[in-house]
């Protein structure tokens, strides 16, 4: 029988919440689930956190609710916000935290409140240039937020563009542009204004964006935001490993080709593994020959292109029958690996997995 499947690992997942949390002492952690939990399951990730975190993020209203229909009673901030009055009262009455970073957002929250207060994160520009306020505009904006009626807290954000390049002077810029607006909300209130402006990146590499919240993302599933450092040096632990088997195994003399295309021909005599995975499941389709697959806990390369269904793999000395394990990624095979050799990163690999793949839990 064809079994392909991913295993989810939750002391991999408590680990890196650990080693994130070491990070920035004293920073609560909000950890982001969005994207189905980068592809891992939110529903179980969500349940796994319960308790080990201070609350989670999610891009839009429809994944907030599917939370707190779960069962999830932690602070839950909707990092895109909402779009109307109706969306509006439907976070009001599930108890969820929006984030503004337009002005028709801000209009919505000008609007006389329906139902209970709710907690909102003033989106600030400060480089990304994606979504939120300029520094210059957030000023007037904050202060249009406190007089609004039925807000019961307001929380300061931003976005990194480029903290995964260290050598890059872009995230020093948007921090300091961040702190200047902080600074001047905070002498004009007269009290501390309550931050987050750290992704995995900038919790791994930039102490300087410590604050009130941080928000890991890639780095809470085990894999590493930043180019040439691996998650393992981090102490980060893969949550997802990805496994197949082999449905096939067969000789091919030196000079014969393989797969669609005969993009690659063997040296030489040996043996071709034929993996009952393919883009079909989520394998990525641009994985080059020579990309590594684990073959019985042994490193053995794709031969050819990758089909929909299957992928090749030459065994070469390896003992290898059919029905023995494949690790495609996770547990002895960084998934950043893979995600490089196929040029795209760890996340598009973590979120392209279909159904075809049955999930199990270590």
């Amino acid at each position: 029988m064809r079994e392909t499947w991913l295993t989810l690992d939750r002391e991999a997942l408590l680990n890196n919440v650990a080693v994130l949390r070491s990070r920035m002492l004293g920073s609560r952690l909000l950890a982001m689930v969005k994207a189905d939990a980068y592809g891992h399951g939110a529903a179980t990730v969500a349940a796994w956190l319960q308790g080990q975190v201070d609350g989670f993020g999610v891009a839009f209203l429809a994944e907030a609710v599917a939370l707190r229909e779960q069962g999830v009673r932690e602070p839950i901030v909707i990092l895109e916000g909402v779009f109307s009055a109706d969306e509006l009262a439907t976070a009001r009455q599930a108890g969820l935290d929006v984030v503004v970073h337009s002005p028709g957002q801000l209009a919505l929250m000008q609007l006389e409140p329906t139902g209970p207060d709710i907690g909102v994160w003033l989106k600030v520009n400060t480089g990304m240039n994606r979504l939120g306020f300029r520094p210059t505009e957030a000023l007037r904006v904050w202060r249009a937020l406190r007089q609004c009626r039925g807000i019961t807290r307001l929380s300061l954000l931003t976005h990194f563009a480029n903290a995964d390049t260290l050598a890059s002077s872009q995230t020093e810029q948007q921090i300091g542009r961040f702190r200047a607006l902080q600074q001047a909300l905070t002498a004009e209130l007269g009290s501390p204004v309550p931050d987050s402006l750290a992704n995995s990146a900038a919790i791994l590499a930039w102490p300087a964006a410590s604050g009130t919240w941080m928000r890991p993302g890639i780095a809470l599933y085990g894999s590493s935001p930043i180019a040439r450092r691996t998650a393992a040096s981090y102490g980060l632990k893969p949550v997802m490993t990805l496994r197949s088997r082999l449905i096939a195994v067969h000789q091919v003399a030196a000079g014969e080709s393989v797969g669609y295309g005969a993009t690659w021909t063997a040296e030489r005599p040996t043996r071709i593994g034929v993996v009952g995975i393919g883009y079909g499941d989520g394998y990525p389709r641009h994985a080059p020959s020579g990309t590594p697959v684990l073959v019985n806990g042994q490193r053995c390369p794709l031969a050819g292109r990758v089909s929909m269904d299957m992928i090749t793999v030459d065994l070469g000395e390896v003992p290898a029958l059919p029905g023995d394990e494949v690790v495609l990624w996770g547990e002895g095979l960084p998934a950043d690996e893979i995600a490089a050799a196929a040029g795209t990163i760890s996340y598009e690999l973590f979120c392209r997995l279909t159904p075809r793949v049955a999930r199990r839990t270590a």
